[in-house]
């Protein structure tokens, strides 16, 4: 259940605000763009590791430590996700849609909510999946926040099953919570996987 929760809405938050930070950048003209986009660019190459101490030393500061709210709140923030958006806006989404529909009295999130996610359903179902696979097999951030036991995730219990008694553990257990593992994957995948056709193929707005 805490893996499924984290990994859902994970997948909800990544997709929505990467796509429309992708659409601010894209649609908008301001000018420090170059210098925002330049900027997402130089987090991507940045691993995880690097910021790790850092990010369990914030969490604990403001309370966070041992909570499942670190693992989901962080992924709104997804440079990868983003950049992926922003072609698939560059390929898909002509700016002449966008002043038409301002022209037509339509707000800014209305034609985001409206006019622009539609059209990008096909990436947004993809980076879900991507999402969602990579917060479910997550397990070097839930092995520094986590130490309870009613909140650890899939690969944090996988491991502690393992690592119980090395000499005397209980192999049924862990296949079955590798099978636990891998059946909401395949689920997730085969609900959205029309869409990454969709999302490779289409390449303009339909009319």
């Amino acid at each position: 259940i805490n893996s499924l929760i984290v990994s859902s809405c994970s997948a909800a938050l990544c997709t929505y605000f990467s796509a429309l930070t992708a659409y601010g950048l894209y649609a908008y003209q301001f000018k420090l763009k170059k210098v925002a986009f330049t900027f997402i660019m130089a987090i991507l190459v940045m691993p995880t590791q690097v910021t790790a101490m850092g990010f369990l030393r914030l969490m604990t500061n403001i309370g966070l430590y041992d909570s499942l709210l670190p693992l989901i709140i962080p992924s709104i923030a997804s440079p990868a996700v983003f950049y992926f958006m922003y072609s698939y806006l560059e390929s898909s989404l002509p700016l002449s849609l966008v002043e038409a529909a301002r022209i037509d009295g339509s707000g800014e999130f209305m034609t985001f909510n409206r006019i622009v996610l539609p059209i990008m359903k096909p990436a947004v179902a993809v980076q879900a999946i991507f999402t969602f696979v990579g917060s479910w097999n997550n397990y070097f951030v839930p092995a520094l926040i986590i130490q309870s036991k009613d909140k650890m995730t899939v690969p944090i219990l996988i491991a502690t099953l393992r690592g119980a008694d090395y000499m005397n553990f209980d192999m049924g257990k862990i296949y079955m919570m590798i099978t636990v593992a891998i059946v909401p994957i395949i689920i997730v995948y085969l609900l959205l996987s029309k869409y990454i056709i969709a999302g490779i193929t289409l390449g303009g707005v339909k009319e």
